[in-house]
């Protein structure tokens, strides 16, 4: 008997990206304008900065540009994080680092789902930043009760979706017609919904205590509040938005520009005010603003040592600066970014050199045509010009960026201080799966691609 021919994972992914990118295009009209913007700008960098061209073309990063995106999801319960971990696993992505938002006033604490390997990151580098809702932190004990028993009487999957995911776990892969059945089931967990579960008074009660908690109660699905593509040059695109009719927030979250970015830095429009009705109204009278348009620059991955670096240069401009940044003091506050980080080498071989960074080796020309290496240390290999480096691309997130981008998005009212610690045990008990170590996997990659590098030269 014939054994089922399944599709890969990371085909489903693509493929449901695009689905993703499709359907919000549809629904958020202004996300196709900065697409094209985007798109602009990319092609204006590769062709006037060969070096960034030749880096993209060594690191193969040049094929998934045009395919990059990051979403974002928020859910209410255990149980709906769990069924999404379940529905991510079908499509090759697993949940990679711990983020606890509460420290910056936003009351979730989240992952992001992704690929873990690079071969599958070439395939589509799709991820999604996911959070959970810390119902805990409603102060009032009557709310915090209302709205535990709005989120237990939803459920945010198709039966359909369910029923896939299963077949998934059971068989170990879908068929052809199963994966685009799953596709077309799964994104309707992130579709947009006009209506809202509770009345306009008990929508008043939520978003009072906290915007989010609104945004993530009020509805029966989670809806995908932001699809990010990959730019180039976030510099530009900060400055061309507003000719394209789209207002950016007031400052670049992440690190200041440089000559070799690192990490992740991240922009967005305002979210926008978009018309509901509440289930005690006929019609759309009220609004909710949730979904907003965002676009990043990927750097370097940093190892623990430039992570500890890059924090402490970022919390000392912020200390500085004594306020939260803003359209008032965004001149400032880019000012003592760039003083501050000064202090972190600006090139890839003096990030290197201070184990800052993570690289991806490759063998030269040179190398493929001389003999006796083998005595050569790594060091010996790459200062006589027998191996080279590219960065490793940031594939993740960054926790305080993310707070900007939501305090961004929330408005000023938001409560800026929650007394709690991070609870990362309750998250991954919720979840059902310990998340992984983000670090440990960059230092994986750059593992597998020394053994390589050693391998070809025998």
């Amino acid at each position: 008997m014939n054994q089922p021919s399944f599709v890969s994972p990371d085909l489903i992914r693509q493929r449901f990206s695009k689905a993703m990118s499709d359907m919000y295009r549809e629904e958020v009209p202004l996300y196709g304008a900065l697409m094209e913007l985007v798109e602009q700008t990319n092609r204006g960098v590769l062709d006037s900065a060969p070096d960034i061209a030749r880096q993209l073309h060594n690191t193969g990063e040049i094929e998934r540009l045009d395919l990059e995106r990051h979403g974002a999801i928020r859910v209410g319960t255990a149980a709906e994080l769990a069924t999404l971990a379940r529905l991510f696993a079908v499509m090759g992505m697993l949940p990679v680092g711990y983020y606890d938002l509460t420290p910056a006033g936003v009351p979730v604490h989240s992952t992001a789902f992704r690929a873990v390997h690079e071969a599958s990151l070439q395939v589509s580098p799709f991820r999604v930043f996911t959070s959970l809702l810390r119902l805990e932190l409603i102060e009032d004990p009557q709310l915090r009760a209302f709205a535990q028993s709005v989120l237990d009487q939803r459920s945010i999957f198709t039966p359909a979706a369910l029923a896939l995911i299963e077949r998934a776990e059971n068989q170990g892969g879908l068929t052809e017609q199963e994966a685009a059945d799953f596709v077309k089931e799964a994104l309707e967990t992130f579709r947009w919904h006009h209506s809202a579960t509770v009345t306009g008074e008990q929508y008043q009660q939520l978003s009072a205590q906290h915007r989010l908690v609104a945004d993530v109660v009020a509805f029966k699905g989670p809806h995908i509040n932001h699809l990010t593509p990959r730019t180039l040059d976030i510099d530009i695109v900060q400055t061309q938005m507003p000719a394209h009719g789209i207002t950016p927030k007031a400052v670049i979250e992440g690190p200041p520009r440089r000559q070799c970015p690192i990490l992740l830095r991240q922009t967005s429009f305002k979210a926008l005010d978009e018309p509901i009705a509440f289930n005690d109204q006929a019609d759309a009278r009220g609004s909710h603003s949730a979904r907003f348009g965002e676009i990043e620059q990927r750097g370097a991955a940093l190892t623990p040592k430039g992570r500890a670096l890059y924090d402490r240069l970022l919390n000392a401009a912020r200390d500085e600066l004594k306020d939260f940044p803003n359209e008032a003091n965004a001149a400032r506050y880019n000012a003592l970014m760039a003083q501050h980080f000064s202090e972190f080498p600006d090139s890839y071989e003096g990030m290197r050199q201070q184990d800052l960074a993570y690289f991806r080796y490759f063998v030269t020309d040179k190398a493929l045509a001389a003999s006796n290496l083998k005595t050569l240390t790594l060091e010996a290999l790459l200062e006589n010009g027998y191996l080279r480096i590219e960065p490793l691309v940031y594939e993740d997130f960054l926790p305080v960026s993310a707070a900007g981008i939501f305090q961004s998005n929330l408005g000023d009212s938001a409560q800026t201080h929650y007394g709690v610690h991070s609870n990362q045990q309750v998250f991954e008990a919720a979840l059902g799966r310990s998340t992984i170590d983000e670090l440990g996997l960059y230092a994986e990659s750059q593992r597998r691609s020394i053994e390589q590098c050693f391998a070809s030269l025998n």
